[in-house]
């Protein structure tokens, strides 16, 4: 119901449209309640945070650590759209690649390791505020948290392969049956030796990444595997997983698919599809190289399957692969969008409680059925 109307550097402006089905009976029979909206570009979280408890933004649409003492510490009009924690709907799983080319980690043995030392519940409660559910509430699979996708797959045929994290005596024991010690001494396991080193990045700026992958290399010392970090800018760090051949790099966090009506097919073919494998300019998944030629087969056969036992069959099998094979872990759960709100100016933005009937999603009013917020928006002071 908006049209552009200015952008430059520092902001974009949208202006409502006069003419956009108002006031028809599909659309409330009114137009929504801003005439602008105006979408303001910050250097990073922080800056952006500021802003948000300044009043200067009245959807906030990113990661707000602790957001919950804006109103039980500061006692701003801030809420967000569950009331509790975790806060916000989670829908997406950031999730840590491996470079299957990276010397090592072509081997499942180190991959898993690596992934069952990490101090996931440390990530949820420091990096991500506890605004994620814990991988021991919602245990870890190619779903997101939402109920209709845990449905799709047999739980207690995936259990013995799951982790819960901060396991480094069962990290240590994969590695050492595993023939991957370290035979000189330098506290560096090594294979064929040569030792295991890598480096582990995400974008500057991106705090509850960073933090995350600060957790990630912590969990190397406690596994002999020397796992460093860096945080290039954005313009540099998306050809690291976007161009095949940057391959300077081992273990880097990307995006995954959140709720779409693809998913969870969508979100298995980014995980371990290998049409991406070796592509340039690759937006769309398996950032890390791995192939599976059964994977594959899979997912050609979900799209025309609607047997739903056979589907959750499926299903199952994929977690089970990617379990076993470990291609990339995800870090925690998180919110497809953030939806924190302001009520300084504006007030009855949609939450989890709002009584709106559909519910209307926390897509921060622009994105889906989300829009229908705009509609019921109300001036503080009119």
């Amino acid at each position: 119901p908006c049209l552009q109307h200015s952008t430059d550097d520092a902001k974009i402006v949208l202006i409502r449209d006069e003419a956009y089905s108002g006031p028809d009976a599909s659309m409330w029979g009114k137009l929504p309640a801003p005439k602008y909206l105006a979408h303001v570009i910050y250097k990073d979280n922080a800056a952006g945070f500021l802003a948000l408890k300044a009043g200067e933004v009245d959807v906030s649409q990113q990661f707000n650590a602790n957001v919950q003492d804006l109103w039980l510490t500061d006692d701003l009009a801030v809420s967000t759209y569950l009331p509790e924690a975790p806060y916000m709907v989670a829908a997406s799983l950031p999730t840590a690649y491996f470079n299957v080319k990276s010397y090592g980690l072509d081997n499942a043995a180190v991959r898993k390791a690596i992934a069952m030392a990490v101090d996931y519940d440390t990530i949820i409660a420091n990096a991500m505020t506890n605004q994620s559910p814990t991988f021991s509430q919602v245990p870890r699979s190619i779903m997101n948290p939402t109920a209709g996708e845990q449905a799709l797959y047999d739980h207690d045929a995936a259990a013995d392969l799951q982790w819960v994290g901060n396991d480094a005596e069962g990290a240590n024991a994969l590695l050492d049956e595993a023939g991957i010690k370290d035979t000189d001494g330098d506290g560096i396991r090594e294979i064929d030796g040569k030792n295991l080193s890598y480096k582990a990045l995400c974008p500057s700026g991106w705090s509850d990444w960073q933090a995350a992958i600060e957790i990630v290399a912590a969990a190397g010392e406690k596994i002999g595997i020397d796992i460093t970090t860096e945080f290039p800018e954005w313009s540099v760090y998306q050809t690291v997983f976007t161009d095949a051949t940057v391959n300077n790099y081992d273990i880097f966090m990307v995006w995954s698919n959140g709720a779409s009506p693809t998913s969870p097919w969508g979100r298995a073919r980014q995980l371990m599809s290998s049409e991406f494998v070796g592509t340039t300019g690759n937006w769309n998944g398996n950032w890390g190289g791995y192939s599976n030629p059964r994977v594959d087969e899979i997912l050609a056969l979900i799209p025309a399957e609607t047997d739903q036992a056979k589907l959750k069959e499926y299903y199952t099998e994929l977690t089970k692969i990617y379990l076993t094979d470990v291609p990339s872990f995800s870090l925690m759960y998180k919110p497809d969008w953030f939806h924190t709100v302001n009520e300084t100016v504006w007030t009855n933005f949609p939450n989890a409680e709002d009584g709106s009937n559909p519910p209307i999603p926390p897509t921060i009013l622009v994105k889906g059925y989300g829009i229908a917020g705009l509609y019921n928006l109300t001036l503080v002071e009119e």
